[in-house]
């Protein structure tokens, strides 16, 4: 692989991203279903890509498509952390604590139901590959962005189609996730669902909370000082060099201590297990170490009260970016031939994976949360069957004007929830366990799972201060 085809590989991905601007701009039923720019860049890339009946690039420009997902992965788990002023244990608790029930019990459901499906259909009828059962979390929970990173851990464990799979598991949950959210917003606007409180919640004890409570008013408030440095106005804390500069040597640094991380467990799984055991935890991708490294460097930045180096904004910037160069490459090099040999095993399984969600999320809803269940159900329903901007979405058409505390409780969520589940260290270990174990016991883990995360959200359900 040479220079020139890695610059002209980036070259035709920003092209591909400015027709997908472009065409999201001009139709406007791309902008209502919510499809971000860069899968729409991903599809249109489909149609010139490496499996199409067109390729207008060299063999080596798709190789290097190919392997961009693999790398920018790490890049966006790595800034998830760094920039964000980490609340207290106490006040995370009391703020995510249901909605972090509710999407574990979709996430760990997900590996439920697809490894039950698999394991009484799939696999006598049609031989299915066992790795398929974990299929609908990291297209659904995950995203493209998760199921381009897990390719390669698929690949090694002895399904080739993994990523090619997840990705197409991915672009259904996204289309499938605005239609039938939409939907529910619909019927629960018709039934007066939105805006209920249930229990005893009422409207006093509710403005009470509202009293005492700071709606990350913190948060925002770094953010706009941070940006008015960046755009020209005085600075959080004087540098030499470029805030851009600083922020991807801080993300390079996180990365570098994932793959450490990584390296560790090598030496250790190889001293306590043998060369065995080394090779199944050589399947463990790299990017969410990476987020744990990411975690580490903004702990010591607050320990070290240099927390102002790492800008929300750039980080928010730089992991955007690389998530969009990822979904477009990852998508216009989509495997469409190991598609096609495991079309139906795919449906059936996307079909339970969209049943389960919306059956958590009629079912359990109104349990778990004792105030606007509708509206924080119906935001977690989004990112647990397309991703976070989905569920913002859904969010904002069930609660225009932000009358609920929804949007406060699912932003304190994703500290808690991602680093385990939709690409966190759960997503990057079940494939492992999954092969480690065996069908049966994998899905009694996950029976057990699923049930003590719905467990835990009724016993949320019934603390009115956790709401």
């Amino acid at each position: 692989m040479k220079l020139f085809d890695v610059l002209v590989a980036f070259a035709g991905l920003s092209l591909l991203l400015l027709a997908g601007i472009t065409l999201r701009r001009k139709l406007r039923w791309l902008r209502q279903l919510g499809i971000p720019e860069a899968l729409v860049a991903g599809l249109i890339g489909l149609l010139i890509g490496p499996f199409s009946p067109w390729p207008i690039f060299p063999e080596s420009v798709y190789a290097v498509w190919a392997q961009t997902p693999g790398v920018l992965i790490s890049l966006v788990f790595a800034t998830l952390f760094l920039g964000q002023r980490l609340p207290s244990p106490q006040k995370l608790w009391q703020r995510a604590a249901g909605q972090t029930a509710f999407g574990m019990t979709l996430g760990f459901g997900q590996y439920l139901v697809g490894g039950v499906l698999v394991w009484l259909v799939l696999q006598p009828l049609f031989g299915t590959n066992p790795l398929m059962a974990c299929l609908i979390e990291v297209g659904f929970e995950g995203g493209h962005g998760t199921a381009a990173g897990m390719g390669d851990t698929f690949a090694e464990l002895g399904l080739v189609s993994g990523e090619a799979l997840g990705l197409a598991m991915a672009t259904m949950g996204v289309v499938s996730a605005v239609l039938i959210g939409s939907t529910l917003v619909v019927i629960g606007r018709g039934r007066q669902w939105l805006g209920q409180r249930n229990g005893s919640a009422t409207s006093a004890t509710l403005l009470q909370r509202a009293a005492h409570s700071d709606p990350m008013s913190a948060e925002v408030k770094l953010a706009r000082e941070e940006a008015a440095g960046l755009a020209g106005g005085s600075p959080v804390a004087p540098v030499t060099i470029d805030a851009l500069t600083v922020n991807l040597a801080l993300a390079g640094g996180a990365i570098g201590l994932g793959v450490l991380f990584k390296e560790g467990l090598l030496q250790l799984g190889g001293a306590l297990g043998g060369e065995a055991t080394a090779a199944l935890l050589d399947a463990i991708p790299v990017f969410p170490l990476a987020m744990l490294g990411g975690l580490v460097v903004q702990l010591v930045l607050q320990w070290r009260r240099h927390q102002d180096l790492a800008s929300p904004v750039v980080q928010a910037s730089v992991g955007s970016l690389a998530m969009d160069l990822l979904i477009t490459a990852a998508m216009a090099s989509l495997n469409l031939p190991m598609l096609e040999e495991n079309w139906l095993p795919f449906l059936l399984l996307a079909l339970a994976g969209l049943a389960w969600n919306v059956s958590v999320f009629v079912l359990l809803g109104r349990l778990v949360f004792r105030d606007h269940w509708f509206e924080r159900a119906i935001a977690d329903f989004g990112q647990g069957t397309g991703v976070t901007a989905t569920g913002l979405l859904l969010l904002r058409m069930a609660d225009p004007r932000g009358s609920s505390r929804a949007m406060e409780g699912f932003s304190f969520k994703q500290l808690v929830f991602e680093p385990f589940l939709g690409g966190g260290l759960v997503t990057a270990l079940a494939p492992i366990a999954l092969v480690s174990w065996g069908l049966p016991l994998f899905n009694g883990v996950a029976l057990l799972l699923t049930v003590a995360a719905i467990s835990f959200g009724l016993w949320i359900g019934r603390q009115p201060d956790l709401q």
